[in-house]
């Protein structure tokens, strides 16, 4: 199940410790890239378009909690 991303008024805490700043973010992407391959054969991927992207998985870096990452509001979003 997709997680929630943060948005202009919210952002992720962890409900376990209490973390705002550390996480481990697993996260799916499906992109379409331009590719340019030079006459040695070395590809290099100049543009890239997100046409879908979610997150899965949104671990907390202090302590470890898994499924306890959750959107709270920003302090300055009134």
């Amino acid at each position: 199940m997709p997680v929630p991303q943060p948005s202009e008024t919210t952002r992720w805490r962890c409900a376990q410790c209490g973390n705002l700043t550390r996480f481990d973010v697993v996260r799916s992407s499906r992109v379409r890239e331009y590719v340019h391959v030079d006459l040695a054969g070395a590809p290099k991927v100049e543009e890239t378009d997100v046409l879908a992207e979610s997150v899965e998985r949104v671990i907390c870096r202090w302590c470890g909690g898994d499924g306890t990452v959750e959107l709270v509001a920003r302090p300055d979003s009134a």
